[in-house]
């Protein structure tokens, strides 16, 4: 089998990246503090860069930074975001260089007003729109899919905000959980598929929206219901209105929300995802069974669902292997090279547990496979006498267009290996995956998933320019290697 080759710094993803946290907050005094609250709850969406945009009805208030939100915010800074109403996001970027330009929320001047914007997702008909709109005379100042919105809302021949907004997001494809502000009114738009998940919450007098109800917890804030597919609610002074205009379509959540992204104290989609979980690593113990002494996770995504394999298979669980949980933007390598530094600066195998013993390693996914491998190093060299991986989600093999950040087609190592071929590279006993009806199961049947990363299977078709668009958005200005602060 041939070696997978090694990333380079500039594109080190071991693991398929967070994609970007939204949280909105209405008619709550100091809401720029409920909003950083939010996005600090979320912060596990995405590290690049954090921003809020407020309101008092006069003016729209602005501040956002590279790096994550408490270093970004501080006392001083949220002070001056001062009004009733603000929007707040941190993203990691899926498409658009990490450059402080395109930290949002994004905010527009236009015949409409004022407005800003924050996006969690990924519009697959971004680029050709773009090219579209800078040939009848648009200049855009990020390279953020999300921006093509505000153009075409300033193009829009409506005569009123609401009405511009539809007829814009109507030209979009894609996965979109979107909130936006005018001085007036706070909307909130979840794509017709509902891709990507969105929470809305009850706090007093006023409105909570946000990416996962962790954010609504943090605020004191009670969920109400999810913002459903297809739907946009409007917050403004007569209350609070429903509406849904776009048409009806299959929806397709994202299921690597609950294998991977989203916190196990949030409920997505309307679902527990500690429960899913849970489920995730029974049905697997029941799909691939193995005799051995001990199981373990690799921390922190998959410490649910080791948990649930355990509980199925009657085998104990136990920590294994401690992660590090303050290695910051950059760390210095000793001259003296040390085997496999960045994976044990992350990751540590705990001798005592695993020495001698027959350790089933959960994980919840693969991609390139070399992380994996070094954790099997570590586990071989702390004395684990046999090694079983079981991954709780099916081999991915496919690229994500709808906003996660998975490696390309030809770096996952299941798109062109078998499984065997997997696990020799691995230097594991045995390995398993989840089947999709598995992971489908555990997320409940009653609801339809996007697995287009598993299957290849696409929900919104991906035309060939479209795919190639896609690409090309991702590299735009990657030539630039800094940006000016």
């Amino acid at each position: 089998m041939k070696k997978s080759k090694s990333p380079n710094k500039k594109n080190n993803r071991f693991y398929p990246r967070e994609e970007c946290g939204i949280a909105g907050v209405y008619n709550i005094p100091e809401a720029a503090n409920f909003a950083y609250l939010g996005i600090y709850a979320l912060q596990h969406r995405g590290q690049e860069s954090a921003g809020i945009v407020s309101t008092d009805s006069q003016l729209l208030y602005r501040y956002a930074g590279m790096g994550k939100v408490n270093d970004v915010f501080n006392s001083a800074k949220l002070k001056q975001l001062t009004g009733h109403m603000a929007i707040a996001h941190n993203r990691y970027s899926t498409t658009g260089a990490s450059f402080l330009r395109n930290a949002q929320p994004i905010r527009f001047e236009s015949r409409l007003g004022t407005l800003s914007l924050a996006h969690n997702g990924n519009l697959t008909n971004a680029w050709n729109l773009r090219k579209q709109l800078e040939q009848s005379g648009s200049i855009f100042q990020t390279t953020v899919d999300s921006e093509v919105i505000g153009h075409l809302l300033a193009k829009s021949s409506a005569d009123n905000f609401e009405g511009a907004l539809i007829e814009s997001l109507c030209k979009i494809k894609g996965a979109y959980s979107l909130l936006l502000m005018t001085r007036d009114a706070m909307y909130a738009v979840r794509d017709p598929h509902g891709f990507r998940p969105l929470a809305l919450g009850r706090k007093d007098d006023g409105w909570v929206v946000a990416s996962e109800t962790c954010a609504l917890d943090i605020m004191d804030a009670t969920y109400e219901r999810d913002v459903q597919p297809g739907e946009m609610l409007i917050f403004d002074k007569s209350g609070v209105r429903s509406v849904f205009p776009f048409e009806k379509s299959t929806q397709n959540l994202c299921i690597f929300e609950f294998i991977y992204f989203s916190r196990p104290d949030s409920m997505i989609f309307e679902q527990s995802v500690y429960n899913v979980r849970i489920e995730l690593g029974k049905i697997l113990a029941r799909e691939a069974p193995v005799e051995a002494d001990i199981v373990i996770s690799v921390p922190d995504s998959s410490n649910v669902a080791a948990l649930g394999y355990s509980r199925e298979s009657g085998i104990p669980y136990h920590m294994g292997l401690i992660r590090s949980h303050y290695i910051g933007r950059t760390f210095i390598e000793p001259d003296q090279k040390i085997r496999d530094f960045g994976a044990k600066i992350k990751y540590n195998a705990i001798a005592s547990v695993v020495s001698g013993k027959r350790v089933i390693v959960v994980d919840d996914s693969i991609m390139r496979g070399t992380t994996q491998r070094k954790i099997v190093t570590m586990l071989k060299t702390a004395g684990a006498k046999e090694i079983h991986v079981r991954i709780t989600s099916s081999m991915t093999k496919y690229a994500c267009y709808y906003g996660i950040d998975i490696p390309s087609h030809s770096e996952l190592i299941a798109s062109s290996h078998t499984l065997e071929e997997i696990r020799k590279y691995l230097r594991v006993n045995s390995i398993a995956y989840l089947s999709i009806d598995g992971m489908e199961q555990a997320a409940g049947k009653q609801r339809n998933y996007c697995n287009a990363c598993f299957s290849g299977n696409y929900p919104v078709p991906l035309g060939e320019m479209e795919a190639e668009s896609y690409s090309n958005q991702k590299n735009l200005f990657e030539e630039y290697g800094v940006e000016e602060h």
